[in-house]
């Protein structure tokens, strides 16, 4: 078992509006399209896993929680045709638009969404991508009763056998698994830097690869 997580203001919508808010003058002032959440390095170990993996590059792929949307710019430079990013900030949609104009990815479809709404409005996906947005969530007010509306939420926005690819800084890969199993089971699991501590080692980031198996 596992123990839910302390709640924090990283878990407020009012702090990631006030963030993105504060890029998008940073933005405008100097070209900065801000922080890549986890670093670059996540990023390039997803997208070696997609290519390696010969995901179809028109296959329909959401980032949840974009942000800045650089993970979607990384994808449409890769080839890939068939993106779309959703954000429940207003202002990471603002500056997500304004990035992609930068680099000509005017193809990418971005919409401010809210996943934990009872109608999330989103289309069914081949793949859905989460890169800290689980674990915002988890530090939310009644994360419990929050992420098992996420986790219900993305299963029923992909297809059939659709793929979610997880990033988690604040999960172990076997919490995670015992989070996600009523709707998913591990297709894959994307190796991670690891450290070492008290003669344990364990993952600086858990990145897992679940595939859709049912939803009711």
């Amino acid at each position: 078992m596992f123990e839910e997580l302390e709640q924090s203001e990283l878990g407020s919508q009012e702090y990631w509006d006030k963030l993105y808010k504060k890029e998008i003058e940073n933005y405008k002032n100097n070209g900065d399209v801000g922080e890549i959440w986890f670093g670059e390095d996540i990023v390039d170990r997803v997208l070696r896993w997609i290519l390696k993996n010969n995901i179809p590059k028109s296959h329909k792929i959401v980032d949840v929680g974009c942000g800045n949307g650089m993970m979607l710019i990384e994808l449409h430079n890769e080839g890939f045709t068939n993106l779309y990013g959703v954000d429940y900030s207003e202002h990471a949609i603002t500056l997500a638009e304004a990035v992609k104009e930068k680099y000509e990815c005017n193809h990418i479809k971005y919409s401010v969404c809210d996943l934990l709404g009872e109608n999330t409005n989103l289309e069914e996906f081949d793949v859905v991508f989460d890169k800290g947005t689980y674990d915002a969530i988890s530090l939310s007010d009644n994360a419990k009763i929050n992420r098992n509306k996420y986790i219900k939420n993305v299963a029923k926005s992909l297809k059939e056998n659709g793929l979610l690819i997880l990033n988690s800084c604040n999960w172990t890969e076997c919490e995670v698994v015992e989070q996600f199993k009523e709707f998913f089971e591990v297709f894959n699991v994307i190796p991670t830097p690891q450290f070492k501590f008290g003669g344990k080692v364990g993952n600086v980031v858990s990145s897992v690869v679940f595939k859709k198996i049912k939803f009711d």
